[in-house]
């Protein structure tokens, strides 16, 4: 079973975000268009209509204070709450696809617009599964959505109450977990990191890192190279540079 949120529905805001749910297939309530953005919203109130549902025309003040503070480009959606999957779930879909699995631990990124970052990333990157803890963890909402560029529609999310329980399941799989610390001695482009394995790559906490019973599960760690004065990349940057690493080297074999 697929655990649902407490809320029963969430909202899509966007027009990339809403015509890719619609695409996806997923339930949508309804859907508001601001009255000035119905010419650039045909497509979506023409796959709406398609799909038999509800588009109202409102004031973009409405849309302003259903989604404040996420810019809508006077599109709203109002959607059934998102579904997160079960481990089993990810393992099955890597499985499924014959290719080798490859997943995303999220240690508790709190910014949700890095969260929608690296759900877009992963998306593009053949990842087949994020798993993100329930506490101290940004969690999908209408402003990862609108950030992942509607990738939230197709990447899965775990969302699991124990990291390290999640790395021994893993683990058991046959699922190799590398660990990305700025204090690692191995360098993500040294010759000899291979990542032609199942694999799960452990992004840690934007200020913190990964934590310190976390990193210990781990099988090996892993650094992206520093040549200037600072010496940590933003969450989501570092985890898009990770996840085209691992796919330059399996497009490569």
């Amino acid at each position: 079973m697929r655990e649902v949120e407490e809320d029963t529905q969430e909202w899509i805001a966007g027009k990339h975000p809403v015509m890719e749910a619609l695409r996806s297939g997923r339930e949508i309530n309804k859907i508001w268009v601001a009255e000035q953005a119905q010419k650039a919203a045909q497509p979506i109130m023409l796959e709406a209509k398609k799909a038999g549902l509800v588009v109202q025309i409102v004031d973009k003040r409405k849309l302003d204070q259903m989604v404040e503070g996420v810019p809508h480009q006077g599109v709203v959606a109002q959607a059934a709450a998102y579904r997160y999957y079960e481990i089993d779930e990810l393992l099955a879909r890597a499985k499924e696809s014959g290719e080798l699995p490859f997943f995303l631990l999220l240690d508790e990124i709190e910014d949700p617009h890095n969260l929608g970052s690296i759900l877009r990333t992963a998306e593009c990157t053949g990842v087949h599964g994020v798993i993100i803890p329930k506490r101290r963890s940004a969690s999908l909402t209408a402003t990862v959505s609108k950030t992942s560029a509607g990738a939230v529609e197709y990447m899965p999310v775990a969302r699991i109450t124990n990291m390290a329980q999640t790395i021994d399941k893993l683990k058991e799989a046959g699922v190799w977990v590398a660990g990305a610390d700025v204090g690692a001695k191995q360098d993500v482009y040294s010759s000899s990191t291979k990542f032609d394995m199942p694999l799960a790559i452990v992004i840690g906490n934007e200020a913190k890192g990964i934590g310190r019973l976390i990193r210990e599960k781990c099988d090996f760690l892993i650094k992206l190279p520093m040549n200037g004065q600072l010496n940590s990349l933003n969450a989501s940057v570092a985890a898009g540079v990770l996840m085209y690493e691992v796919l330059r080297q399996r497009l490569s074999k």
